[in-house]
């Protein structure tokens, strides 16, 4: 385990394991990148390096007041990047973390990544605007500030207990387990961090972004995710990045990590290896090539 310092003097927790072609891991809301300690042991198993790191203000990082937004996440990320002598990495983040990897390919390029999975995540928009009909409103996200505000530690399990997870849906088996270690790293991040991040998350429009990516790209969603809703979400996004892979889950949740762990760490592996990803029962298919 190791830190790296940024140019404000932020200290952002690094784990650093395995040896290869390096794949990093950016983590959602709230947590830290103990949230991909399962991708990270599988790649690190199988040949790659796994590079996870906890944003500022969450995990093990610094709780500095300023720069909870998307462009300073960004530029952290660039900063782990540059002091580990990474490239030729494939960027995977999750939620918020799709966001981040996001804003890093629209601000610094792809020089340094050969290509991108995202899973779950909030790109292009997830604010209901006149340009985006299909986002949330925004008294969703002021309803997540205000439960923050007035118990985040019971807010954390309850989200947790519920839509994060999916185990509010009918047959679901829940997972104390899973449950416990949202919990605990929600907990660990900083609450005005977080409370912060919860605007950068809903209100960054990254669709300019989306468009300068010209790496392989695999975006993996549920369609029954209760967070991000796939329809603003993963269906935009692939029309947006010039050649992207969208692959469904059907009746999947928002942790599709987790709560599918077999099918997405496959999906995962042979994205890695240029292998084609598993086939689908869907009479959907559920699995399709974009490209413009």
């Amino acid at each position: 385990m190791r830190w790296i310092t940024t140019t404000d003097g932020t200290k952002i927790h690094v784990k650093d394991w395995g040896t290869g072609q390096p794949v990093l891991f950016s983590h959602g809301w709230p947590l830290s990148a103990d949230a991909w300690e399962a991708q990270m042991m599988l790649v690190a198993q199988h040949g790659y390096r796994a590079v996870g790191h906890d944003r500022r203000g969450h995990g093990r990082s610094s709780e500095p007041w300023d720069g909870n937004e998307m462009g300073t996440y960004a530029d952290d990320l660039a900063a782990v990047i540059e002091a580990l002598d990474l490239c030729d990495i494939v960027l995977v983040g999750h939620s918020t973390g799709r966001g981040e990897i996001t804003r890093y390919i629209g601000r610094h390029g792809t020089s340094q990544v050969a290509k991108a999975v995202l899973v779950g995540a909030v790109p292009p928009l997830m604010l209901k605007t006149e340009a985006n009909p299909g986002g949330l409103l925004i008294d969703v996200f002021d309803g997540i500030r205000s439960a923050s505000l007035a118990d985040r530690s019971q807010f954390y399990r309850d989200i947790a207990s519920d839509p994060f997870f999916g185990f509010n849906r009918p047959g679901a088996k829940p997972s104390q387990g899973m449950i416990e270690s949202f919990w605990m790293q929600g907990m660990l991040a900083g609450h005005k961090n977080t409370f912060d991040c919860i605007k950068a998350f809903s209100e960054t429009d990254f669709t300019e972004d989306l468009k300068r990516f010209d790496v392989p790209t695999l975006i993996i969603h549920g369609d029954d995710d209760q967070i991000v809703p796939i329809d603003a979400s993963a269906r935009a996004a692939v029309q947006l990045v010039p050649e992207a892979e969208l692959k469904v889950y059907p009746g999947g949740s928002h942790a599709l990590m987790d709560t599918e762990r077999e099918k997405s760490n496959a999906d995962l592996l042979a994205f890695l290896r240029d292998l084609p990803a598993g086939d689908d029962s869907s009479p959907e298919q559920n699995h399709f090539r974009h490209r413009r």
